[in-house]
């Protein structure tokens, strides 16, 4: 059915184009100076953008740190499925949306939007969209990962700038390790008041001989209790936020 529906999609959208032109036959003619061999590697070049675009938000995104200090919260408050990941990728996406519009108005402004009224080429129109990911993703990485990744580079003999410019092979890995491990510390502080009231109650359950009872079941309500009076979530998210430049 998806297949029908793709491919009459497609022959009505050939029809209003032929319309469109008189029904003029040379647009059933293959042009042979090389355009439509251009067309088609563009073409399957934007699919495989479009693919990995998942993996690229990943990448050079504030996302990691967002998505990593959320899955601690969770562990750390014992609920296995609540939030349910879905809220919590979705929440982690609008904050990455969110922090990274500056980014976003920039690249759009500098390089997307002068591409699509054809003041500039596709190779000049990729390095203006990727300048404000590079200056962000610079802001945000620790000296010493991304000294690790240039020195790794320079002994196997590879290129470190680009133009005068860090390249992205260095950067990007740089940037997640720093992410992932900013990530893991803003979730060792948010777990660490959720431990403290897991030891006290299970010391006091200890001393009053209960050995069958699962101290977790007693201090779940009081670790969502305490979560909800100190406005957790607003102190998260908010640190979060903050704690980029």
């Amino acid at each position: 059915m998806i297949r029908f529906l793709t491919a009459l999609a497609a022959m009505m959208a050939f029809a209003t184009a032929a319309h469109a032109q008189g029904l003029d036959q040379s647009v059933l003619q293959l042009p042979v100076d090389g355009s439509v061999a251009s067309w088609i590697i563009r073409t399957f070049g934007l699919l495989t953008v479009l693919s990995v675009a998942p993996g690229i938000l990943i990448m050079v995104t504030s996302f990691p740190r967002f998505i990593i200090a959320f899955a601690i919260l969770r562990s750390g408050m014992g609920l296995a499925t609540t939030p349910a990941n879905m809220i919590l990728v979705s929440l982690a996406l609008f904050m990455t949306f969110y922090v990274m519009a500056p980014t976003f108005d920039r690249a759009w402004e500098n390089g997307v939007n002068p591409l699509l009224e054809n003041q500039i080429t596709e190779q000049e129109a990729i390095g203006r969209i990727a300048d404000p990911f590079r200056d962000f993703m610079l802001a945000n990485t620790r000296p010493k990962d991304l000294a690790l990744f240039v020195d790794i580079a320079t002994e196997r003999n590879q290129t470190t700038e680009t133009a005068g410019k860090i390249d992205l092979r260095v950067l990007v890995p740089a940037f997640m390790i720093s992410e992932i491990r900013r990530g893991f510390e803003i979730g060792f502080l948010v777990v660490l008041p959720f431990l403290v009231i897991d030891l006290v109650v299970a010391t006091i359950t200890m001393s009053m001989g209960m050995m069958m009872l699962p101290p977790t079941a007693i201090s779940l309500p009081f670790k969502i209790l305490f979560f909800v009076l100190i406005d957790g979530w607003n102190l998260l998210v908010g640190s979060l936020v903050r704690s980029f430049v």
